[in-house]
């Protein structure tokens, strides 16, 4: 069981590439959720709900479960990445435009922290490492609705 979760924090193996560990989450995210394109708009949102719902609480209970080995917010752990994408595209049409412009919106929210996103990192043990990248998202996804809202994202 403890396999599985490194496994899945870690994003399937995204975390570990050398460079740039969370960016290649989000992408994997994002890669994860393609064939969401072509589902019903209320079971892509549940999709990307449950998606976000249960790889949080697997990346919390992960980075607590491997605090002594990996320190207190490692950055092989891209799960909260993961999660954060997926918040990113919910309720937005999913189309490659607002993939492409959700996946740069959420990266920025993500790398730049603002708003308060950077104060949830000061959560103690596993939340704080999640709970960041849910208000990036949150953030992201805002900005995404104005955007499809104003504009039309959906190439």
């Amino acid at each position: 069981m403890k396999n599985l979760y490194r496994f899945t924090a870690n994003g399937f193996g995204t975390g570990l590439l050398p460079i740039a560990p969370g960016t290649w989450g989000a992408a994997a995210a994002a890669l994860m959720a393609m064939p969401l394109m072509w589902a019903p708009p209320t079971v892509a949102r549940f999709v990307l709900i449950f998606l976000a719902i249960v790889f949080s609480f697997i990346c919390a209970k992960a980075v607590d479960m491997f605090a002594d080995e990996w320190g207190e917010d490692p950055g092989h752990v891209v799960a909260d990445e993961m999660v954060g994408m997926w918040l990113t595209l919910v309720g937005n049409p999913l189309t490659l435009g607002n993939y492409a412009i959700g996946f740069l919106l959420f990266r920025f929210f993500d790398i730049a922290k603002p708003l308060g996103v950077r104060r949830l990192e000061s959560i103690p043990g596993g939340w704080g490492v999640v709970l960041d990248d849910v208000l990036a998202g949150v953030y992201a996804n805002i900005i995404l609705q104005l955007l499809n809202l104003f504009f039309n994202l959906n190439w």
